[in-house]
């Protein structure tokens, strides 16, 4: 295969049929202008998910997919969805995604009976590294946000994989960018307020994620998305009693320093690797459970959240076709495993249209008893 080029067409394989190549089996998910399905590879009988893409819905978009492939071939981490390839066949384009198969988030932390501050920390440092790894790279994700994280496989300790590069920007030699792009209840004051911004906006993100797995609300709620904004600008969030009463100080302090509201105090990604609750032992083992899965299930309805990729569909495949997992070494891949990752949320684009779409109503419910 070719290196990614600027020129578009150097990084495609061209073939007359990808259905040669793969057996499609289901479709996953549909999104704005592609279609997700499971596929296996009949060399290797390696399954697959393969995000195919209608070249006739591309006009006006070029720049967004360009942009979405650019950012994923680039991309070389273990806790971060990778692009196999690209295929161009036919009227259609055809990028080949490693397929995760352990399922949602939220799902995981509901099923657990047992869940504590640790088991969080622990998911916070694997996206904290994933994260970092991104910028030190030049990229900022620009989305992050709890349905954009799924796990690597069903096993009890499997790893957790970001998602989703739709609306990820690769930065300039010191550029800012100034695109209001993100998700109303993640997206960092700096972005509403339509300041230049960078990277700090991912930390940011990445609070926002804390504090829901550690009490399963958002901390910013209102259903007039005027007002939700007004709080966020003012980064207006509190630990609520009595959902925050058995959660260390330490855990909210970390959550504070992600969740600055001035970009240039707020930590990065280097920083809060080293904070007490992420690198120390102060993060409790107290178990949460009970009122974490609570709030979720009341919080994150299923039915509210705006997937373009099933991964409850994977899971239900997996399981229907009996196989075992594979171990998860260092940089193993066991082609007759359920394999690996998936990135298949609809390509959002970082053009003003698809940042308009992705600004729309906050789908969260306040705190319920």
């Amino acid at each position: 295969m070719m290196p990614l080029g600027e020129d578009g067409p150097r990084w495609k394989k061209r073939a007359q049929d990808v259905r040669e190549i793969y057996e499609f089996r289901e479709t996953l998910g549909t999104g704005a202008f592609s279609e997700v399905v499971l596929a296996e590879e009949r060399t290797s009988r390696k399954l697959v998910a393969i995000k195919c893409i209608a070249k006739a819905a591309l006009e006006g978009k070029e720049t967004s997919l360009e942009n979405e492939i650019a950012v994923l071939h680039k991309i070389k981490h273990p806790n971060i969805v990778a692009l196999d390839d690209i295929y161009e066949s036919g009227g259609h384009l055809y990028l080949i995604m490693q397929l995760v198969s352990g399922g949602e988030l939220f799902d995981r932390i509901v099923e657990k009976g047992f869940y504590t501050e640790r088991d969080a920390s622990q998911l916070i440092r694997q996206i904290l590294d994933a994260v970092r790894y991104l910028h030190d790279m030049g990229i900022v994700h620009r989305d992050l946000k709890p349905e954009n994280l799924l796990y690597y496989s069903p096993d009890p300790d499997s790893k957790i994989m970001i998602s989703d590069f739709g609306l990820s920007k690769i930065e300039g030699s010191g550029s800012v960018m100034s695109t209001a792009c993100g998700t109303p209840g993640y997206v960092a004051p700096e972005v509403l307020a339509q300041r230049p911004y960078s990277k700090a906006v991912d930390c940011w993100s990445i609070g926002v994620i804390a504090y829901i797995l550690l009490c399963g609300y958002p901390p910013f709620y209102d259903e007039n998305d005027a007002k939700l904004f007004e709080q966020i600008l003012r980064a207006e969030y509190e630990f609520d009693s009595p959902y925050w009463d058995d959660i260390s100080e330490s855990a909210k302090d970390f959550i504070q320093r992600l969740m600055e509201k001035d970009p240039s105090k707020r930590f990065t990604c280097e920083q809060a690797l080293q904070h007490p609750w992420i690198a120390g032992d102060t993060a409790l083992d107290k178990n949460i459970h009970q009122s974490v899965s609570e709030q979720i299930k009341k919080n994150f309805a299923k039915s509210k959240w705006k997937q373009a990729f099933n991964a409850t569909a994977v899971v239900r495949h997996m399981r229907k076709l009996q196989l075992g997992t594979s171990q998860e070494g260092p940089g193993q891949t066991i082609p007759t495993s359920p394999c690996e990752l998936l990135e298949a949320g609809a390509s959002h684009g970082a053009d003003s249209r698809g940042c308009e779409r992705s600004l729309g109503p906050s789908c969260h419910r306040p705190p319920q008893d």
